[in-house]
């Protein structure tokens, strides 16, 4: 009689395929998923004016009204031609920061442009306070 001879089956064979591309897929999601944090290195608090203290008079001073308006030394520009005034003053003064006073019913957006442009013009420090914080100047 012939016997077939049986083959015994691959013992201990592990096949690391899947848990390798399972790897690189986590590592893909977490590489791209990390890319949509972004830090806008913008922190605006908007001021409450509770406690006051009074700012420099070395700053140069950006007003902005209620209505949205921009003011640079008491003269209305519009926020396009913020950074090249802004630009001639930073230059013929020393110190190299700017002060932006608004008011509190003044949009987010509004004060973010020129915040924005104050730092595109070359401002190394851009605060923001209230008209009670900036004092008279």
């Amino acid at each position: 009689m012939l016997r077939r001879r049986q083959t015994k089956a691959a013992e201990g064979a592990v096949d690391l395929t899947p848990m390798i591309d399972m790897t690189f897929i986590l590592l893909i999601f977490f590489m791209v998923s990390t890319t949509f944090v972004k830090d806008m290195k913008l922190d605006i608090d908007r001021p409450g004016a509770k406690t006051q203290q009074v700012a420099s008079t070395k700053a140069i001073r950006l007003y902005i009204d209620k209505a949205g308006e921009v003011y640079l030394d008491g003269e209305p520009v519009r926020v396009w031609a913020i950074q090249g005034r802004l630009r001639d003053q930073l230059r013929a003064s020393t110190g190299k920061s700017v002060l932006v006073v608004t008011d509190e019913a003044v949009p987010s957006g509004r004060l973010v442009e020129v915040v924005d442009q104050a730092r595109l013009a070359g401002a190394e420090d851009v605060g923001v306070a209230t008209v009670a914080e900036a004092g008279e100047g």
